[in-house]
């Protein structure tokens, strides 16, 4: 038997599926959930378990930091969990719990440190500037191919020094692992790009291994955890897991952030004439768009979680972009603020399993916010976007518009 009936208004929507935010408005539906019922339980469709929808700010951040009652190696993403266990569970640091995950964790912090990071920062204002650049004043032009898609890829293949050769292709199997852009897609389709990419990295750190560098990826094939090295699965599932996270999410966080500033012009006029900070406005940009929508979780034990009793087994659903809009926390959460302060957003997750990637994520939407200051007057949106059709990425997969030199 289920838990407790959740009301109407929750269970409205399936969330299981990749067309719902495409149809309808997440924040206004979550306004909803905030308002009846902010812990709930949501009804898998078919014969498949069901899980809880947790939407309330504080009690995300009180999920998302009691990393013990609700762990991560069984799965963190719906379409895993409801299958089944996630075979990369204890392989791969975003599915790995307790003192493994931790010493994971700190091998591979050292490549992601501001200080580790410096040189790639210099490159990733270059890259945006060049781009911003190229297309500014050239009329209408799809954001979404000719920028967002060049900044972040790049980026993280410099970091796992990946040929040049190989990136396209790279972009192509990451595009399908965790959404599409058009309805009606095949799954295998996913599972399949998911697979080539795991593919490649297995061959990758085969060759690093035997002929090491500084990169991403010769730091994982050289590594030792518990005086064990890493397989060569467990490098690339890693290498897997950097280049979802780095690419997808600053990706739909860029195309967010332009829409959103050809939307708002008077925030835009206010960051280009240095009114607002470049950190606020980058924290604005982040909390705007949270492009993963939710993390899942498993939990260990019974527990209880905004007054709702959860049984140990059950997953649970921590549902960044209603954390992000709530509205006791972020004072009008559907304005466009880039001024706002406090922004303790949760685009990231929060605690322990905290994106490793957060800071080169801020470094790649300063650039381009930087390189549109420098080389933009306005920015105009020139049609209709095309929605991600994802059930954990919300955003857009294109964006035609209109950027005047100024």
């Amino acid at each position: 038997m289920a838990p407790c009936a959740s009301s109407a208004a929750a269970l409205s929507l399936d969330l299981t599926d990749a067309e719902t935010f495409v149809d309808h408005d997440p924040h206004a539906y979550f306004r909803e959930v905030r308002r009846g019922r902010p812990v709930y339980w949501h009804e898998a469709p078919g014969p498949r378990s069901g899980f809880w929808v947790v939407a309330g700010y504080e009690d995300v951040v009180a999920a998302y930091s009691d990393a013990d009652a609700l762990r991560s190696a069984r799965g963190t993403v719906l379409d895993v969990l409801l299958a089944g266990d996630d075979s990369a569970g204890g392989k791969m640091l975003a599915v790995t719990d307790g003192p493994r995950h931790r010493a994971m964790r700190s091998v591979m912090w050292r490549s992601f440190t501001p200080r580790a990071l410096e040189a790639v920062a210099r490159q990733v204002r270059s890259r945006a500037q060049r781009l911003v650049r190229e297309v500014t004043g050239a009329g209408a032009f799809d954001f979404a191919a000719e920028v967002a898609e060049h900044i972040p890829m790049n980026t993280i293949c410099d970091l796992l020094a990946v040929p040049e050769v190989d990136r396209g292709r790279l972009l192509g199997w990451n595009k399908k692992t965790l959404s599409a852009e058009a309805a009606g897609a095949d799954p295998l389709d996913a599972l399949q790009a998911r697979n080539e990419i795991v593919l490649y990295f297995m061959d990758l750190a085969r060759e690093r291994r035997a002929d090491p560098g500084d990169d991403v990826v010769s730091v994982l094939a050289c590594a030792k955890v518990d005086d064990e090295p890493f397989t060569l699965e467990e490098v690339a599932l890693n290498c897997y897991s950097i280049m979802l996270g780095g690419d997808e999410s600053s990706r739909v966080s860029a195309i967010s952030t332009v829409r959103a500033l050809a939307e708002h012009p008077h925030q835009w006029r206010a960051l280009k004439a240095g009114q607002v900070s470049l950190d606020s406005a980058v924290e604005e940009a982040l909390r705007w768009a949270t492009p993963a929508m939710y993390f899942a979780r498993t939990a260990h034990h019974d527990l209880v979680l905004g007054g709702r009793h959860i049984r140990g087994g059950d997953i649970v659903t921590l549902w960044n972009i209603s954390a992000n809009n709530d509205e006791r926390v972020f004072h009008e959460p559907r304005s466009f603020d880039l001024a706002r302060f406090p922004n303790k957003h949760v685009a990231f997750g929060h605690g322990r399993h905290f994106c490793l990637g957060a800071h080169l994520g801020r470094i790649e939407l300063r650039a381009l916010l930087e390189a549109l200051m420098v080389s933009v007057g306005a920015v105009e949106q020139d049609g209709v976007p095309n929605r991600i059709h994802s059930s954990l990425l919300h955003g857009h997969s294109s964006l035609p518009v209109v950027l005047r030199a100024g």
